[in-house]
């Protein structure tokens, strides 16, 4: 990777990271790093961001109707617990594995 350094906030114009390729409606295409910045710490290693140029950035591609048929199933699978299979109508957190009914029993409330 043969990418310009620069120090942070000092990077020249024609350059986005990431996220800012997506807010612009962009993605970076298969093109390489351009540049990355560096922003030293004291007690930590430097923080590193990387910068690709919007020129050669591409269009992001449109979500066709299959790829969203194939995020709603995944989305419904992380809501129903494994537990007492019901669906929580929320995604189950990883941390308990089920849903926080399942979990804390003992809190319920009592309407």
């Amino acid at each position: 990777m043969s990418a310009l350094p620069y120090r942070w906030r000092l990077a020249p114009d024609g350059f986005a990271t990431y996220r800012q390729l997506r807010a612009l409606g962009l993605r970076p295409g298969g093109q390489d790093v351009a540049a990355v910045l560096h922003q030293p710490r004291r007690r930590r290693g430097p923080l590193v961001a990387y910068l690709y140029r919007i020129d050669r950035a591409k269009p992001i591609r449109p979500m066709t109707p299959a790829k969203w048929a194939a995020l709603a199933k995944a989305n419904a699978a992380q809501q129903v617990c494994p537990n007492c299979r019901r669906d929580a109508e929320y995604r189950i957190p990883r941390s308990l594995g089920m849903c926080v009914t399942c979990a804390y029993p003992e809190e319920q409330c009592a309407a």
